[in-house]
């Protein structure tokens, strides 16, 4: 044995306590443990005996026994089930391999330089084997101790935070943690009634129809993350039916009005396209039962003008201006929601063509042009969108 492992072995006992004094300074959990079951002490005896049948192993050059990774195994399954989070527990791991490169740092002579070659040599494949190991372990304490439900809802903040021990989890629940249609419901009115076990419960209910990772964490904004095979536009119409039936069996059990907005993202980078569907649910028209899944296409001139008053306060302007005429708001909502087509919007209204044109006609003479050119589309479609965006706003209050 090199002069490195005989150092590493006298110095067991000391770095063991100081990597528990570490966990417990830097991570709230390993904190907790000292009431919820066996405190520093039984951390400080896993923390020995990792480091003894480490630098015993290197030295020979031996992997991990089964016996070893049982072990390791035994001890992330505890603190699974003592409901140590995802995000401590990816931490410990990062923490113990960084004390780990200090310790052989801490113990190598200048004479070491092949014995702390082996280590390292060593600690590659051996340090993965034992995190797996312990991860495995942890994964199955979280089972026991945690329901379905709330573990699905921990993957989807995961998920959305872009934490990378997401991917654990999703294999751990059979979810796929790829690609993501994020969409996000904000529930309009008094949510007063939705308390924690009430929001649990109905992801529970939801989680029966569709298994993707979904979460009700505050009573007015609910999540869904449904997988998709791409992480741009345009999103493929089974995708967007996927997130829209979740949407929907959520709108049914609580019968109240939402908005929606979905974006789409890369898996590992979901975090900003989050911030985006919520941003397009706000700005989204309020539905009672949601047969639309609004994108930042749909929504980007609210989005724009909400950034400019001088926009809002014009097309605010040129929207009452239509008002004046009869019912020229909702003809060019039908109009601009048919392509233009002056006979399937007629049908939807249910009036003649000639009655259309004549409609059609008025609203060009208070706007200033005509509906149908592109200054029209432009202008008094992003006016009406955002005039029945506001006006369904207005309805739920």
């Amino acid at each position: 044995m090199g002069d490195l492992f005989q150092q590493l072995g006298r110095r067991v006992d000391a770095n063991a306590r100081r990597a528990v004094e570490v966990y417990r300074r830097e991570l709230a959990d390993y904190r907790a443990l000292d009431v919820t079951g066996g405190g520093p002490a039984a951390m400080l005896d896993f923390a020995v005996t990792l480091r003894r049948r480490t630098v015993a192993l290197a030295a020979a050059g031996q992997p991990f026994t089964d016996d070893d990774l049982r072990y390791m195994e035994s001890v992330g399954e505890e603190r699974g089930e003592r409901r140590v989070s995802a995000a401590a527990q990816r931490q410990v791991l990062m923490l113990h391999s960084t004390l780990t490169l200090q310790e052989i740092h801490e113990a190598a002579g200048p004479d070491d330089i092949d014995e702390v070659m082996r280590m390292l040599r060593w600690l590659g494949p051996q340090g993965i084997t034992a995190q797996d190991a312990y991860t495995r372990g942890f994964l199955a304490g979280q089972r026991r101790a945690a329901p379905f439900a709330s573990r699905v809802q921990r993957l989807a903040l995961m998920l959305a935070r872009d934490d990378d021990a997401a991917a654990d989890l999703a294999r751990d629940l059979a979810m796929d943690a790829g690609h993501r249609l994020v969409t996000v419901v904000t529930i309009h009115g008094d949510t007063g009634g939705y308390p924690g076990r009430v929001r649990a419960a109905t992801v529970e209910a939801l989680l029966h129809a569709n298994r993707v990772p979904m979460m009700w964490r505050e009573p007015a904004e609910f999540v869904v993350l449904t997988p998709t095979a791409q992480a741009t536009a345009p999103i493929g119409a089974a995708e967007q039916a996927l997130a829209l039936s979740v949407v929907r069996n959520l709108a049914d059990a609580l019968g109240r009005p939402c908005s929606v907005g979905a974006a789409a993202g890369r898996a590992g980078h979901l975090a900003g396209s989050v911030d985006l569907a919520r941003r397009v649910s706000r700005a989204a028209p309020v539905q009672a039962r949601p047969d639309h899944l609004h994108t930042l296409a749909d929504v980007f001139v609210e989005l724009a003008v909400a950034q400019l008053p001088e926009v809002d306060g014009w097309l605010d302007d040129l929207v009452r201006r239509l008002a004046t005429g009869p019912d020229l708001i909702g003809t060019l909502a039908v109009y601009y929601r048919n392509d233009m087509s002056r006979l399937r919007t007629a049908a939807a209204l249910n009036i003649h063509p000639r009655t259309l044109d004549y409609r059609i006609r008025r609203a060009q003479d208070l706007a200033g042009f005509h509906p149908a050119t592109t200054r029209g589309v432009r202008l008094l479609g992003a006016g009406i969108a955002r005039a029945l965006a506001r006006e369904s706003r207005q309805e739920v209050r």
